[in-house]
């Protein structure tokens, strides 16, 4: 890796419409593993701090400028004539820029930060290429545009393959789109390209052979991953994404000491954080924001999504934590149960069939099946605090806001409106009514009435 103090600069294209998705959601904030694609490439690009972002949007811009605020320009590309055409719109924005400039694309979601790295070295190597661009040799080169390159990486010509002859479709070195460029060459080169091809559109791979025709060096780089570059234009294909990115995330569970029994089943977000020695059921999905401590065992069918588990916590199985749920060191979460930005303290339990909502529950409590807390009055939530060691009968209902003392009792089948002191039992049913013989009778009568309605 070679360190450079030149100034970075990224342009990211996502100028496209995106018809393939079928979607009101624009393109790029498709997401993977939780996160969308989008967000995916500018963390990788964030790595290398660069000065300016532009994002060059058309269809949907407005979805863009939501989703990433102050972080990125917007340039817009109306209407679309092309890659070149789409990265001309970003002069406005790189007007007073002098540096690097790394062109990437809002549907290519997976360079690294090392392949990017890689492409500004050789742009500062000692050759000192005008362009660097990265190419791919996928199985199937498909009508990807063609590197005809000589051994030494030196670029002879870029081509698209509606443009190419059958002579350079044989070539197996593709395209990615991916290119490095000082900004005191780029947009001179753009404007010397023209739209004199199969596509009547301006090519951004024309400033290659436009710099080549005028005697400057360009080179190609080759990534030796091709899902790195892979596009993503179709439900298919960001389906096949998210499959190749949660496989490579299961293998890194693995190899980081976590247990899972069928990885095929299991489901990681983008920011999943495991210790180790957790073990993971079949059928687990992580949605953001969830870390687990060591020691952890999570049953088959539970989903989680913004929790935090302290170590030797149990949950499951067919639980489900919801944002805000902590469980600290040894809390159990049965089947059935559902916790929601409440805290279960030390060694807690909830087994099975309870909801725990916007609620603090002490060290060593235990909350019998069916336990509610009634956290929502139509209009305001409201919170249920539960003393330590505290029990909880089955089928109790607690009506926030609510205060249940330590060591305290509530007997099963009450609904608790009123705070529980420390040690103290809280019953709450009705006067159970006794009539012996009554329901033997009721039968009798109701036999006949049948009997007679019958022979009528």
């Amino acid at each position: 890796m070679v360190e450079h103090s030149t100034p970075l600069a990224i342009v990211v294209l996502a100028a496209g419409k995106g018809t393939r998705m079928k979607s009101d959601l624009h393109k790029v904030l498709h997401p993977i593993a939780g996160r969308p694609m989008l967000e995916h490439l500018l963390e990788s690009a964030a790595a290398l701090a660069p000065e300016r972002q532009v994002v060059v949007a058309g269809h949907g811009r407005e979805q863009l400028e939501k989703a990433l605020g102050s972080r990125a320009a917007i340039a817009v590309q109306e209407p679309q004539l092309g890659t070149g055409h789409a990265v001309q719109q970003a002069e406005g924005a790189l007007a007073d820029f002098t540096g690097d400039v790394l062109i990437l694309y809002g549907d290519v979601p997976f360079v690294s930060t090392g392949t990017m790295r890689a492409m500004i070295d050789r742009l500062h190597a000692d050759d000192s290429p005008a362009v660097v661009v990265l190419g791919f040799e996928p199985e199937d080169p498909l009508q990807y545009g063609r590197v005809l390159a000589h051994d030494d990486g030196r670029i002879a010509m870029m081509v698209e393959y509606k443009d190419a002859t059958e002579e350079q479709r044989a070539c197996r070195l593709c395209n990615s789109g991916l290119m490095a460029v000082k900004s005191a060459d780029l947009f001179d080169l753009l404007a010397r390209v023209g739209n004199d091809n199969a596509q009547g559109e301006y090519y951004l791979v024309d400033i290659v052979n436009v710099a080549t025709l005028e005697g400057q060096a360009c080179a190609v780089i080759v990534t030796p991953d091709p899902d790195e570059v892979g596009g993503i234009n179709s439900r298919g294909e960001l389906a096949e994404a998210e499959a190749r990115w949660q496989a490579k995330r299961r293998i890194a569970a693995m190899a980081d000491g976590a247990t899972l029994i069928a990885p095929e089943t299991v489901f990681f977000a983008w920011d999943t954080r495991l210790g180790r020695d957790v073990t993971i059921e079949p059928n687990v999905v992580f949605a953001p924001g969830v870390t687990v401590a060591d020691n952890v065992v999570i049953h088959a069918f539970s989903h989680l999504e913004g929790a935090t588990l302290e170590s030797g916590v149990a949950i499951g199985p067919y639980a489900r934590l919801r944002p805000g749920a902590i469980l600290r060191k040894g809390a159990k979460v049965g089947n059935f149960v559902e916790v929601k930005n409440a805290e279960l303290g030390e060694g807690a339990k909830a087994n099975h069939l309870t909801y725990v909502g916007d609620a603090i529950v002490g060290a060593k409590a235990n909350l019998g099946a069916g336990t509610i807390t009634c956290n929502y009055d139509g209009y305001f939530k409201h919170r249920t605090v539960i003393g330590e060691r505290a029990f909880i009968g089955s089928n109790s209902a607690l009506v926030a806001p609510v205060k249940i003392g330590a060591d305290a009792i509530v007997a099963a089948g009450s609904t608790v409106t009123r705070d529980v002191a420390d040690g103290e039992l809280r019953l709450v049913r009705g006067e159970q009514l006794v009539k012996p013989g009554w329901a033997d009778r009721f039968h009798d009568a109701m036999k006949k009435k049948k009997a007679e309605k019958s022979g009528s």
